[in-house]
């Protein structure tokens, strides 16, 4: 029997091994390196930026637009930025540092330098600037206050040349639904408009001495902190009201803000500078406190005492007394009306008083005991 070699299954050898690696080696390279190179054109496709859109034509402005941008840019450089100054001395007591204590807003009344603001705004400052519509700073000189109806006037030096005085309107015959525009420095910013209508009238707001300013303007224009004292505007740019109050359990507006109407502006303001005080009308009486007179339920002013040589004196009024025979306090008259206006506390009688003149007569009616009589009273200056 023949016998035949067995080989075993023969392997490359060395020199084509390594030429069968490197050609897959660079088939593999290429694909993954146009894998990249695919990769990378897609990014950078992805990364060129599209060309700019054509822009529309916008066409004119619609006539209310033209209106709002004409409004603003006539009375913006009547609106001042008000900056109120605190004195605070440091730990020691030694130093005496000025500390911004609020910011608001005013508006140029004449062209004397007067500056028209809330009472609030610069209430207890140790000094006040004023910041005009070209950005320049002013200190400046408190002329007059009345916080009865949230008014202040400042007076600053500038030139004539930078001071535009608003045009003044008038607030009794103002309608609700009529397009109203604040402009001010909310949060510090610089002049901001806001548009809205005439919410409602004859709204009655707190002022800061415990008594209401009445007769209110209600907006829905958004009044933030920083628009205080800023000018509330009618359509044709004449100032209806100044900015006071905003109702908002936030402190930010939610589109009930309230302003002080411009007639009562107009008649404040100039006794403001005149007097640096409100001179009103006065009965000549003290009254007793309205808490006294609620407890004891009655309505109306109590008299506690009378002024000497007032107009209340004059027409018989009587003031309260201590009998030293009954050991009691004998009430004094009770004033029910000023005119046809019901007085029912010290504020409806200041608030009755104020519309008359000094030098008018009023027609007082009151309580003595169980009979209600009436007497006419001349009215004199308030007290300083």
């Amino acid at each position: 029997m023949t016998q035949m070699n067995m080989t075993p299954f023969s392997q490359p050898s060395a020199p084509r091994r390594t030429r069968t690696h490197l050609l897959l080696g660079i088939l593999v390279g290429l694909a993954a390196g146009w894998l990249l190179v695919d990769r990378i054109q897609g990014f950078i496709n992805d990364r060129t930026p599209a060309e700019s859109r054509p822009v529309t034509p916008r066409g004119d402005l619609a006539a209310d637009e033209k209106s709002t941008i004409e409004l603003f840019e006539r009375a913006s450089p009547s609106v001042a930025y008000i900056t109120s100054i605190t004195r605070r001395r440091d730990f020691f007591g030694f130093n005496v540092y000025e500390i911004p204590q609020g910011t608001g807003s005013g508006f140029i009344w004449d062209d004397r330098g007067h500056i028209v603001t809330n009472y609030h705004v610069i209430m207890d400052a140790a000094k006040v600037e004023v910041t005009l519509a070209d950005q320049s700073t002013w200190k400046a000189e408190f002329v007059g206050g009345d916080p009865s109806k949230d008014l202040a006037v400042l007076r600053i030096s500038a030139p004539q040349s930078k001071l535009r005085p608003i045009d003044v309107g008038q607030s009794n015959n103002l309608r609700v639904g009529q397009k109203v525009f604040a402009i001010g420095n909310p949060f510090g910013l610089d002049h901001t408009l806001t548009t809205g209508v005439v919410s409602a009238l004859g709204r009655t707001i707190p002022s800061f001495n415990s008594r209401t300013i009445e007769g209110v303007i209600q907006t829905d224009a958004a009044i933030n902190p920083g628009n205080s004292g800023g000018p509330l505007l009618d359509s044709a740019g004449r100032l209806i009201g100044v900015n006071a109050q905003i109702s908002s359990p936030s402190g930010g507006s939610v589109g009930v803000g309230f302003a002080v109407p411009v007639d009562i502006v107009n008649r404040v303001v100039p006794q403001l500078i005149r007097h640096g005080r409100v001179i009103r009308p006065y009965l000549g009486i003290r009254p007793v406190p309205d808490n006294y007179a609620r407890q004891a339920r009655i309505r109306g002013v109590i008299i506690a005492s009378i002024t000497a040589g007032g107009g209340a004196e004059a027409a018989g009024l009587r003031g309260s007394k201590y009998s030293r025979a009954t050991n009691e306090i004998i009430l004094g008259d009770i004033i029910q009306k000023i005119g046809d206006r019901p007085v029912a506390s010290y504020d409806d009688l200041m608030t009755a008083l104020e519309q008359h003149k000094v030098g008018d007569t009023v027609t007082v009616t009151f309580q003595r005991g169980d009979r209600l009589l009436s007497t006419k009273v001349h009215l004199h200056a308030g007290p300083q």
